[in-house]
């Protein structure tokens, strides 16, 4: 269990996996600060709930993640609030607005989804790390962390979606440069790379992936839900792998096992 005054941040909190974590974190104890853009009711309705399930506090700010200045806000606001931060959870993002091929892709939907899946998480992470190299350090096991919630499309691509993967890809290595650079404050950095999720966001292409799991696209033949990440997310927000940084932990149901 938690120590009920550990504070974790979760943007994008109200819905899908940033739910799912809240949820996790709150039944361990955890404090949390709820971020969201635009859906308040489901980011309040998602604090009802953490609050039920034990945590000591849960507040919902709105900020534009990919706004830099909405970042800075939020930062002093969860610090404002709550006083500390001891796990900031990078998890809000969104998918292009309509798939299309890539050869088709537009400038437009290029900056919505780049700006929003990676250059806002980039400088809200600087804001973050400039806060907490500024605490004092934790024991072994409670040491400040950073997690980015990215995708297997890092890796995997995904012609209809280039915008999206190349946000996922870049990601990937900002959360690898953050561990490197933060790792000599005691600031721990993961990268957590879901696999099909179900969420929102992949409830258009429902029929193609429950097609697909039956036929074994996946080793774990299921769909994977939001508190599939939400546990892994508690692992480590409770200290579990306290001599690891920069660590990609998949929660895929296998599926980048490379198969024959």
């Amino acid at each position: 269990m938690a120590d009920s005054s550990r504070v974790a941040v979760v943007t994008g909190g109200g819905r899908g996996i940033g739910r799912g974590i809240v949820l996790e974190l709150a039944g361990r104890g955890y404090s949390l600060a709820i971020n969201f853009h635009r859906d308040r009711h489901a980011a309040e309705q998602t604090c009802r709930d953490a609050l039920a399930l034990g945590a000591p506090k849960a507040v919902a700010l709105q900020a534009d993640v990919a706004n830099i200045h909405d970042g800075q806000a939020l930062v002093s606001n969860v610090l404002g609030d709550f006083g500390t931060i001891d796990v900031w959870v990078n998890n809000a993002g969104v998918a292009p607005r309509s798939r299309v091929d890539l050869l088709e892709a537009s400038p437009e939907s290029w900056n919505e989804v780049l700006d929003t899946n990676l250059k806002g998480p980039f400088f809200l992470s600087q804001h973050v790390a400039q806060a907490l190299i500024q605490r004092p350090h934790r024991t072994v096991g409670q040491e400040p962390m950073i997690i980015f919630v990215t995708s297997v499309s890092s890796t995997f691509a995904s012609v209809k979606r280039g915008e999206y993967c190349i946000s996922k890809a870049g990601l990937s290595m900002v959360a690898k440069l953050f561990a490197a650079r933060l790792a000599e404050y005691g600031i721990l950095v993961y990268e957590i790379r879901p696999g099909i999720i179900e969420t929102d966001m992949t409830s258009g292409a429902r029929e193609s992936y429950d097609k697909r799991i039956r036929e074994g696209l996946t080793p774990i033949p299921r769909w994977g839900q939001p508190s599939d990440v939400g546990k892994v997310v508690a692992a480590l927000a409770t200290g579990m792998l306290p001599y690891s940084t920069g660590e990609v932990i998949h929660v895929d149901g296998g599926l980048q096992l490379p198969r024959l």
